[in-house]
C-alpha cells in the first residue's frame, strides 16, 4: 500500500472515531416547518454516481420545504455540472477532489461551511464520516444525521438502496408516512437544447428509425467485466436483437472492451454524454457512475452486477433494473433482458 493510501486509511479511521458520537438531532415539528428557509445537504464525495444519487433527496427536500433555498456541500467539480438546472439549489460548496494537493482550498471550504448559518442541515449518507462531521460543523437550528435506518427504526421495501433510504429516513425524521407518496426520480434535468443536440449526435452513430441498445463496457476495479466477457455478451446480444442498433458509449479513458468494433461515441462533457444517452432505447453497463447518469436521463438502464450489492446500487428510476451476472451465461443474461425489453414501448412486435 502506498504512503498516500495509508494516510487516507488512517484519516478515515480517525474521522469515523471522532464522529461516531455526534448523532445529536431532534425532529422538526410541523409548526416549525415554515421557518425552514435555508437548508444544507452534505455529501462530500467526488464520485459521479454518489453525487447523482442524492438528486432524489434534493428533490424530496424541495418538496418538503418548497420555500427554502438549498445549498450543497460536495467534493470535486461535478456538482455545478450535475445540478446546473436545479433552480432551487442556491449555492454549492466544494471540497477539492485531492485535498492533500489543494490544502488551502480544502481548509477554505470548511471555513466557509462553518461561517454560513442554516435552518436545517441534512447528511445524505449516514455511514459517511465526513458527512457526519460536516453536519456537526455546520451551524443550524436542526441537524439530520440520517441514522434512523442504521438503528432499524423502520422497515420498507427497497430500504437498502443508497438513494432511497435517505428519503425514507428523512420522512421518518419529519414524522410522516414513509410510503404514501412516491419517491422522486433520479434526474440531471437536461434542457430542450441539450436534448436536441443529443439527438443530432446519435443520428451520426445509429439509424434513428430503429431502437438503439447502447453499451458502456468500462468500470473501475473488479466491477469491470473482461474483454472476453463483453465480446461474448455482444455476440449473444447481436443474435438476440438483429434489428436493433447496437452502439457503445466510451469512458473518459477512451477505451473499449469491444476494441472499437461497433460505432462508439466519445465525449468528456458529462451533459453532452447524458443528452446522447437520453435518445437511446436501452443502456447496458456494469455498476459505475455512468450507469447512474444514464438512469438520470430517464433512459431504461440495465446494470450488470458481479461484485457490488445489487439491492444497494442498482439503477434507480422507472424501467431501470439490475442483473446479478454471477453464475449466468451471456445467453441467460440476454433472456433476462428480453423480458425487460419486451415490456418497453419501443419493443418490436416480432421479437
Amino acid at each position: 500500500m502506498s504512503f498516500k493510501k495509508k494516510i487516507n486509511v488512517y484519516r478515515k479511521k480517525a474521522t469515523k472515531s471522532i464522529t461516531k458520537n455526534l448523532l445529536d438531532q431532534q425532529s422538526i415539528n410541523l409548526s416549525d416547518r415554515e421557518d425552514i428557509k435555508r437548508i444544507l445537504i452534505t455529501r462530500p464525495n467526488h464520485r459521479l454516481g454518489n453525487q447523482l444519487l442524492i438528486s432524489p433527496l434534493v428533490k424530496e427536500v424541495h418538496r418538503q420545504f418548497p420555500g427554502a433555498k438549498i445549498d450543497l456541500f460536495l467534493k470535486g467539480n461535478l456538482g455545478e455540472i450535475l445540478f446546473k438546472n436545479y433552480e432551487y439549489v442556491n449555492h454549492i460548496i466544494s471540497l477539492p477532489k485531492k485535498h492533500f494537493k489543494e490544502l488551502g482550498r480544502y481548509l477554505i471550504s470548511w471555513f466557509k461551511l462553518k461561517r454560513l448559518k442554516y435552518d436545517l442541515v441534512i447528511n445524505a449518507e449516514a455511514s459517511s464520516s465526513s458527512g457526519r462531521l460536516s453536519t456537526k460543523v455546520a451551524r443550524a437550528n436542526y441537524k439530520f444525521f440520517g441514522y434512523e435506518r442504521e438503528l432499524n427504526l423502520f422497515d420498507v421495501a427497497n430500504v437498502d438502496h443508497i438513494s432511497k433510504y435517505p428519503i425514507y429516513s428523512l420522512r421518518y425524521f419529519l414524522k410522516q408516512s414513509l410510503t404514501e407518496k412516491p419517491l422522486p426520480d433520479l434526474e440531471i434535468k437536461l434542457t430542450a437544447e441539450e436534448l436536441n443536440h443529443g439527438k443530432k449526435i446519435l443520428a451520426e452513430y445509429a439509424d434513428l428509425e430503429k431502437p438503439t441498445i447502447c453499451l458502456y463496457t468500462f468500470a473501475t476495479g473488479h466491477k469491470c467485466f473482461s474483454k472476453a466477457w463483453w465480446n461474448q455478451f455482444y455476440t449473444a446480444l447481436k443474435n438476440e436483437y438483429p434489428h436493433y442498433n447496437i452502439i457503445e458509449a466510451l469512458p473518459v479513458e477512451n477505451v473499449s472492451s469491444l476494441d472499437f468494433k461497433i460505432p462508439a461515441f466519445y465525449s468528456k462533457n458529462i451533459r453532452e454524454l447524458a443528452s446522447f444517452i437520453s435518445h437511446t432505447s436501452v443502456f447496458i453497463t456494469g455498476d459505475c457512475g455512468i450507469m447512474h447518469l444514464a438512469a438520470a436521463t430517464n433512459t431504461p438502464t440495465i446494470g450488470l452486477f458481479n461484485v457490488t450489492a445489487k439491492a444497494m446500487y442498482e439503477p434507480y428510476n422507472v424501467a431501470c433494473s439490475g442483473i446479478d451476472t454471477n453464475q449466468k451465461s451471456a445467453e441467460e443474461i440476454c433472456q433476462i433482458l428480453r423480458t425487460h425489453i419486451e415490456s418497453l414501448d419501443f419493443a418490436e412486435s416480432e421479437i
